[in-house]
């Protein structure tokens, strides 16, 4: 499999940097919230777990929306946030454009499908949207097949590819509804948007004079020599 390589003078780039503090700043703001959410719960012994979904009840389709910032313990609450982070941060820094689409269509998805079949239960937790997200980062590298995108692939499979194992019924007290709805509008949402957010790939200069007059990221002016046109594209 050929693998492009993403111009450097993009990778390295003030605004790639920028995109990359962004999407953590993002990522953990929404960490925060969640666990405010968990904090407030174990400090008032006010449960909120009511409000979360509730397959096939018109009254649990609140959870479309609190599903994700609910969880029942420090383990479940733990046991999200990682990956949450991880997943979080590479989707908004390599897919900005397409995530400010796909997230929340994984936030609000997972859950409407799971309400749509899963069990007559409670469900709660943001493992839906981890699922969604890390499938969603891992699918996109491979469509993509430039050398960043199909690395951090590599790391989600390494990292978190036994979590493939939470989309099979098995054990009580785990959504795994919510996993596999995840995964699955993830890995939907990957092929929809394939064609999103492709970086700059490093051109040679043999191959220079063939650039596509029609490739997005070619945004030439006559008016500068090559080398100043190269070095002020990403500032």
């Amino acid at each position: 499999m050929h693998l492009n390589v993403p111009d450097p003078e993009y990778t390295s780039s003030p605004r790639a940097q920028a995109n990359f503090l962004l999407a953590v700043k993002i990522t953990v703001g929404f960490l925060a919230v969640i666990w405010a959410v968990f904090l407030f719960e174990q400090l008032t012994r006010i449960s909120l777990s009511q409000f979360g979904l509730r397959p096939r009840e018109l009254a649990g389709l609140s959870g479309l929306f609190t599903t994700p910032l609910l969880h029942g313990s420090l383990s479940h609450i733990g046991s999200n946030s990682i990956p949450l982070f991880v997943g979080g941060v590479a989707m908004l820094f390599l897919y900005p454009h397409s995530a400010l689409r796909a997230l929340p269509m994984i936030y609000v998805g997972s859950a409407a499908l799971a309400w749509i079949f899963a069990r007559p239960s409670v469900h709660i937790g943001a493992s839906g949207l981890v699922y969604g997200i890390l499938a969603y980062v891992f699918v996109s590298g491979i469509l993509r097949r430039d050398l960043r995108s199909v690395g951090v692939s590599l790391m989600v499979w390494f990292f978190y590819g036994s979590m493939i194992w939470g989309v099979i019924p098995a054990g009580r007290g785990m959504s795994w509804e919510l996993h596999l709805s995840g995964a699955v509008i993830g890995c939907v949402l990957a092929y929809a948007f394939r064609a999103w957010d492709r970086p700059p790939i490093k051109t040679y200069e043999w191959d220079e004079d063939e650039d596509d007059p029609d490739d997005p990221f070619v945004e030439r002016d006559p008016s500068q020599p090559e080398q100043a046109w190269r070095a002020d594209r990403w500032r």
